[in-house]
């Protein structure tokens, strides 16, 4: 299970309180205001060490932390929260726990974050998300590099992919140089949108911005070439000092629910990563977390392989879309 993790929540835990998601709607933020964020932000990040601790003892080294550590932490500066004092101290022993495990930790920032916007206050938002989840990173003293990734999309294409991609280029350098220096792009799961050739020509040679390569997405945006031209494409984007990183996930409407869409998540794996996944590190997108990895390492030799799943689901792809 080396180079296998997971994402953001620990099932296991959740029974016993512990969480790093704790929230609130809009409205109970404008009521109770920083105090409570303050009470809330704290509670999350002394849950984050337990998961940390956890994973270790399952000998689980990597770990996608939640975006959602300080609720509505856009409206705020960190500093300006009652509990900066003990936040930044259960931040430093965080990072230093990950140091001291040599742990992979990173965020995976939401959808809302698209530096090629045409908006100018979608780009000022997206700028202010980014460069607040790499202040986390770099309050838990972690070095500012890819192994301590912020990961994201391109976002949309505008009805023009050239464009949007230069648009990228121009916002990424707008954003801290802390965050510059730990984003990382992925491909995306939608025809119209990036594949990994997109990214590499559009991208990373220009930018030198490194790809983290998702299995399931290539299955619908190959920008043609086969998974392990792809994988290996990616693969080559990374500085040599740090594994590549990549998603791997199963399509739940062949599993597990034939109604929902052909993009959407399992809640296990039920495909075995093909032997090009020793290159990267994976976070395992399954709705059931670390279940789904340990599941995935007890019945990993009854699956199918990557490729007979690639086949099959463009198969099946083409039929829904009839």
């Amino acid at each position: 299970m080396k180079n296998l993790g997971y994402c953001c929540i620990n099932l296991s835990l959740k029974p016993n309180g512990v969480s790093t998601n704790r929230g609130m709607i809009k409205r109970t933020f404008q009521e109770k205001g920083l105090p409570y964020a303050s009470e809330l932000s704290l509670k999350n990040i002394l849950d984050l060490k337990k998961i940390l601790e956890w994973n270790v003892k399952h000998d689980i080294k990597i770990f996608r932390m939640s975006s959602s550590l300080f609720p509505w932490m856009s409206e705020y500066k960190f500093s300006q929260l009652p509990d900066y004092k003990a936040i930044k101290k259960a931040l430093r022993e965080a990072g230093q726990y990950v140091l001291d495990n040599d742990l992979r930790v990173g965020f995976h920032p939401g959808q809302y974050c698209v530096l090629p916007s045409p908006h100018h206050r979608v780009v000022v938002n997206s700028i202010n998300d980014l460069d607040k989840h790499s202040e986390i990173l770099d309050l838990m003293g972690l070095p500012k590099n890819h192994k301590y990734s912020l990961n994201i999309h391109v976002g949309g294409t505008y009805g023009d992919k050239k464009s949007s991609i230069e648009r990228f280029i121009e916002n990424f350098k707008k954003l801290s140089k802390s965050t510059q220096a730990r984003l990382v792009i992925e491909n995306d799961d939608k025809a119209s949108q990036y594949s990994v050739v997109d990214l590499y020509e559009g991208l990373y040679k220009h930018i030198n911005i490194p790809i983290t390569f998702d299995f399931f997405h290539h299955l619908f945006c190959t920008g043609g070439l086969s998974q392990e031209k792809a994988a290996k494409l990616a693969a080559s984007t990374w500085p040599a000092n740090i594994r590549p990183l990549a998603h791997f996930s199963s399509s739940k409407k062949l599993n597990e629910d034939t109604s929902v869409m052909e993009r959407s998540h399992a809640d296990y794996l039920y495909d075995s990563i093909p032997q090009i996944g020793q290159l990267f590190d994976i976070e395992i997108e399954a709705k059931s977390k670390e279940l789904a990895l340990f599941n995935y390492v007890k019945e990993s030799h009854k699956m199918e392989l990557r490729p007979t799943l690639e086949s099959k689901s463009l198969d099946t792809s083409l039929k829904l879309n009839l």
